[in-house]
C-alpha cells in the first residue's frame, strides 16, 4: 500500500509550511496532492487553481503538486507565478471548487510551503491534518487520469483593480513588492492609475536581495521610508513575499501599524454600512478598539491567522476584518479575502477623497503607547509549552486574561500579549498602556511572567 508521513512541524494550524530540503521535502508536494485530491472528492468537488510565488523552489513543488492532483482524476487550472491574491480571485472568479498557491509567504528565502482554500470553507489546523492522514494512512482515492490547463488570470485581475480605482487628485505614492509575487501586477497596476508612482524591487526575485519580504518588520520598511522623504510622496506601500501582507508608511515615513489602517479602512466600510462588525486580531491596539466603537463598528477579538479569520468572518456575517500582520480582509464589496493590492487600492480611493496630509490623519487617533510586534526565538514545541505555562499561572493565581489565542492579560494600566506563532518557532508579544509610565509597568509585567515560566527574554 502507498503511504507517505509528512514531517509534523510543517503541519501548521493555516497553512503547510518548512524549510524546503529539511522539513519540507519535494515528494511531500506530490503527496498533498493525491491527498488533496482525495479530500475534495469525499466532498464531491472535483476542480483546482493551483498557482505559486516567486521563489526558487516554486516551480518544482508545483509541478508535483499537480503530478499528484491529475493522478486522481481532478481538473486543474494553472495560473502560473501570481501572488496569492490573484489565485483566490481566480478561484472566485472562476467559480472553482479550490485552491492551492505554492508560497513561502513572508518567510524566508529557504522556505516554502502551501496555502489551501475551498470554496465554501476555510482549511484550517485540523483540516490540514485530516489532509496528511489521508497520505499516512495510504488512503488514497483510485487512480484515475485528470485534466490540467493553462488559464492566465493576471490581465483580468488588473482590470478589476482598475476599475476599482478612483484616485481623484494627483498623489504621490511609492510602492515597494520587496522583489515578491506582486511585483508584476504592481508595476502594470500603477502605469494605468491616477497620481505619480515610484517603485523599488518590483522585480520578482525569489532570493529576496533587497530586503525580507515582511512589511511588519521595521528594518524592512527602510528603503521604503527613504523613497517617501526623497520623493515627496503622500503615502508608501510594502509588501510581502506573496502580496497578502500590507505595510504602510505615512508622509513623514512614519511606520503606521496595521490594526491602525485597519481603522482608517474601517472609515469606508462604516459608513455604507453602520454597526458591521469587525473582527480584530488579539495583537490589536485597545486605541483601535475604541476608534472602532467611535466609528460606530462593533470590533471583534478573535485569533490570529488568514485562515481561522476569514472562517470567523463567515460564521459571523462580518464584512471586514484586519490583522496586526497586515493581512487586511473586504467582503463589502469583494470576496471576504485578504489582498494587500486590493486593500492598497481601496486605501488610496478613501484617502484621496481627504485633504489633510496622512500624518495629521492618524495623529487624531487615540494616542497609545505600545511596543511594535516583540519577537522572541523558540522552538516549534517550547513555544506552545511556554504558553500553556502562562495560562496555568494566572489561573493559579485568578487572574482573569483572553484566551482565545495565547494570553492577553488586561489591567487597569493596559495589557499585554503573549502567543504561539503558527508560522515560526517564535513567541510573539505585544505591550501597550495609555502613558509611557504605565507602559513600562506592563513590559515589566510580561517579562517577570514569562521568566517565572522559565522562559528568558532579552531586554524589551
Amino acid at each position: 500500500m502507498e503511504k507517505h508521513l509528512f514531517n509534523k512541524t510543517i503541519l501548521r494550524e493555516y497553512d503547510i509550511r518548512g524549510i524546503v530540503g529539511k522539513d519540507l521535502k519535494v515528494k511531500d508536494s506530490l503527496y498533498l496532492g493525491k491527498s488533496f485530491a482525495t479530500f475534495i472528492k469525499k466532498l464531491k468537488l472535483n476542480n483546482i487553481v493551483v498557482g505559486y510565488d516567486g521563489r526558487n523552489t516554486s516551480v518544482k513543488l508545483e509541478k508535483f503538486l499537480i503530478n499528484g492532483l491529475i493522478s486522481k482524476g481532478i481538473k486543474i487550472y494553472r495560473i502560473g507565478l501570481v501572488p496569492t491574491p490573484l489565485l483566490y480571485y481566480s478561484m472566485y472568479k472562476l467559480k472553482l471548487d479550490s485552491g492551492i498557491m505554492v508560497t513561502g509567504s513572508h518567510n524566508p528565502s529557504n522556505y516554502n510551503g502551501f496555502k489551501i482554500l475551498l470554496k465554501n470553507k476555510s482549511i484550517v489546523g485540523k483540516d490540514i491534518q485530516k489532509i496528511a492522514n489521508i497520505s499516512s494512512k495510504g488512503q488514497f482515492s483510485i487512480d484515475t487520469k485528470g485534466i490540467a490547463t493553462k488559464k492566465l488570470m493576471s490581465q483580468n485581475y488588473l482590470n478589476f483593480l482598475l476599475k476599482l480605482a478612483k484616485i481623484r487628485r494627483d498623489i504621490k505614492v511609492a510602492w515597494d513588492p520587496g522583489n515578491g509575487s506582486a511585483g508584476k501586477i504592481i508595476h502594470d497596476l500603477t502605469k494605468k492609475i491616477n497620481g505619480k508612482h515610484f517603485l523599488i524591487n518590483e522585480k520578482i526575485d525569489g532570493n529576496f536581495p533587497s530586503h525580507h519580504p515582511d512589511p511588519t518588520i521595521p528594518k524592512n520598511l527602510k528603503q521604503l521610508i527613504k523613497l517617501v522623504k526623497k520623493k515627496k510622496c503622500d503615502v508608501g506601500f510594502a509588501f510581502d513575499g506573496d502580496g497578502d501582507r500590507l505595510g504602510v508608511v505615512d508622509d513623514k515615513g512614519n511606520i503606521i501599524w496595521a490594526d491602525k489602517v485597519v481603522a482608517f479602512l474601517a472609515r469606508d466600510v462604516l459608513k455604507k454600512k453602520p454597526k458591521a462588525k469587525i473582527i480584530l486580531d488579539i495583537k490589536t491596539s485597545q486605541a483601535v478598539i475604541d476608534e472602532i466603537k467611535k466609528l460606530n463598528g462593533i470590533p471583534i477579538l478573535w485569533k490570529t491567522g488568514h485562515s481561522l479569520i476569514k472562517k470567523k468572518m463567515k460564521e459571523i456575517k462580518s464584512i471586514f476584518a484586519g490583522e496586526m500582520s497586515g493581512h487586511i480582509f473586504f467582503g463589502d464589496s469583494y470576496y471576504g479575502f485578504d489582498d494587500a493590492i486590493y486593500a492598497a487600492i481601496r486605501f488610496l480611493n478613501l484617502y484621496s477623497d481627504l485633504a489633510e496630509p496622512l500624518s495629521e490623519i492618524f495623529a487624531k487617533m487615540p494616542e497609545s503607547y505600545a511596543t511594535p510586534e516583540l519577537r522572541f526565538p523558540t522552538s516549534e514545541t517550547e513555544k506552545f509549552e511556554i504558553i500553556k505555562k502562562i495560562k496555568n499561572k494566572l489561573k493559579k493565581e485568578k487572574k482573569k486574561f483572553i484566551g482565545i489565542d495565547g494570553v492577553r492579560y488586561v489591567t487597569k494600566d493596559g495589557w499585554w500579549l503573549a502567543r504561539a506563532s503558527n508560522t515560526e518557532n517564535i513567541i510573539v508579544a505585544r505591550c501597550e498602556s495609555f502613558s509611557q509610565n504605565k507602559l513600562s509597568k506592563i513590559k515589566k509585567s510580561l517579562r517577570e511572567n514569562l521568566q517565572k515560566c522559565n522562559f528568558k527574554v532579552s531586554k524589551f
